[in-house]
């Protein structure tokens, strides 16, 4: 009896496996870290092959804790990192270099030169995306303009690109041995290559930075069977590979966001926001990107507004690991709760440029207002407030794209446990924050889309009834963060701005 779907959630720090029940509910779970392989300013590498291999030990972990076989599981679906690229070779499985993840900013020269000769917009109108150093097809473009070899085995034939959600496919289905080469849509839409109306690879564009197409996967809707596990793999058996969600639009399925003007903003490594726009395609005149939320089958393409912020939680990491504040990441709370506010400081991160909605690659971190007055405390206190005032800036912009006024935010990630950092939230936006019962949204999210491709859940009604509240954070009466606070950050922010020359 198929009684789970199984979702691989193989995100930039970790990749986990998790089994979920009809309900929504997991049932078992497996993690594991990977190394952040940073070369130099700037560079940002993970090995795909420890990828892989920590994704194969993960899922027989979640299977043995669950105490199921495949015969139990009904389909798989993967969430991944989406903007980071792997190139590899077809016939070997082995990667021509490191996988480049979304926040390395090593192709900053291939923007500037874009950029010079057509404007940071030139392919907005087609792909809903500013030039930046975010996207994967611009990743792409270093790689094979600085790999030895490589577009030499790419023009063979020899060479496929793909983002993780790809890599973890083909890998899946066979690798060398005949594994599908497939993406879904709203990994597609955040490669700066792909149409967003016939959701086909542009030719022009794709020429324009010396791409093959031949490199690139088929693009498939987010909810069908794209091939089948086989029994020697790590899922010990031929399950259907039926669901593919890039994470931020995963965590959109599953706090189940289905309805035009509903919202959803997600607090991992980075910060991201999206506004479901249904069918319609919404060019942003505001600094957000317009991208696939995602594709159920044979229906109609959601599309969506989408305001990312590069460093929210990945910035408690660098107070744990770089200056050594804290010895774990929850125990910024703690500390940030010694003291009664910010201190007059505020915290910058704009360790990879400024993403939403600035989109500029040559600003770099800054913390402002310092006085002799500032101690750990205060750190840990801008720390938090940074994420929830860039948070407020994308809701800022998506208001003035969409016109629509929210009433509610809806939370996920895992720094929505800090309640802290919530309330705060709530204070600066002027609305209430809502965390649901099943917090584990991106991962749920690939689950839907399997487990909807196979009938395991047969429409999105049932989905919406799996969903719970579980906490509520109102705004406070007295307004300063709102008002005051949040000008002097939007003041902070300007500091940071034309930094690399």
């Amino acid at each position: 009896m198929t009684d789970y779907i199984a979702a691989i959630d193989q995100g930039t720090t970790s990749t986990r496996c998790m089994l979920f029940n009809h309900a929504g509910q997991s049932v078992a779970i497996d993690q594991m870290e990977h190394e952040q392989i940073m070369p130099q300013p700037g560079w940002v590498e993970h090995d795909p092959l420890e990828i892989w291999r920590n994704t194969e030990t993960v899922v027989r972990g979640a299977i043995s804790k669950a105490g199921v076989t495949a015969s139990n599981i009904a389909a798989i679906g993967i969430t991944n990192q989406r903007e980071t690229a792997v190139v590899w070779n077809k016939q070997t499985g082995q990667p021509y270099y490191n996988a480049v993840v979304w926040m390395d900013t090593r192709n900053d020269k291939i923007v500037a030169e874009l950029t010079e000769q057509g404007g940071q917009d030139r392919f907005r109108a087609q792909t809903g995306l500013p030039l930046a150093t975010y996207f994967s097809g611009l990743k792409l473009k270093w790689l094979l303009d600085n790999v030895d070899g490589l577009r030499e085995a790419a023009e063979r034939g020899e060479a496929l690109f793909g983002t993780i959600d790809t890599w973890l496919i083909w890998n899946l289905t066979g690798g060398s041995q005949g594994g599908v080469h497939v993406t879904d849509v709203s990994n597609a839409s955040r490669t700066m290559l792909m149409n967003l109306d016939s959701l086909s690879w542009n030719e022009s564009i794709a020429e324009t930075m010396g791409i093959p197409l031949s490199m690139l996967p088929a693009i498939k809707a987010s909810s069908e069977v794209y091939g089948r596990t086989l029994p020697d793999g790590p899922f010990g058996g031929s399950i259907p590979v039926a669901g593919d969600l890039g994470d931020q639009q995963a965590a959109t399925v599953g706090q189940t966001c289905f309805s035009p003007g509903e919202a959803k903003n997600t607090y991992g490594t980075g910060c991201f926001m999206i506004l479901n726009t249904g069918t319609e395609i919404i060019p942003s005149k505001h600094g957000l990107l317009t991208t696939l939320c995602y594709k159920f089958g044979d229906e109609p393409a959601v599309y969506a507004l989408e305001g990312s912020i590069a460093i929210a939680g990945a910035l408690v990491q660098w107070l744990r690991d770089n200056l050594k504040l804290i010895e774990a990441a929850p125990d910024v709370e703690n500390l940030a709760r010694t003291v009664d506010d910010n201190g007059g400081i505020y915290f910058v991160p704009a360790f990879s440029g400024l993403y939403a909605p600035y989109w500029k690659d040559d600003a770099r971190g800054a913390i402002v207002g310092m006085t002799r007055f500032v101690n750990r405390g205060h750190f840990a206190r801008a720390t938090l407030e940074a994420t929830a005032y860039q948070t407020r800036e994308v809701l800022d912009a998506m208001h003035a794209d969409s016109g629509v006024t929210l009433t509610a935010l809806k939370v996920d990630g895992g720094m929505v446990f800090n309640s802290m950092l919530m309330q705060f939230q709530a204070d600066v936006l002027g609305v209430p924050v809502v965390r649901p019962i099943i917090a584990e949204t991106t991962a749920l999210g690939s689950a839907y889309a399997a487990g909807l491709a196979v009938g395991f859940w047969k429409n999105t009604n049932e989905m919406r009834a799996n969903w719970g509240m579980d906490k509520t954070w109102t705004p406070s009466e007295d307004d300063t963060a709102r008002t005051k606070n949040y000008a002097m950050w939007k003041k902070a922010v300007t500091r940071t701005f034309d930094w690399v020359e």
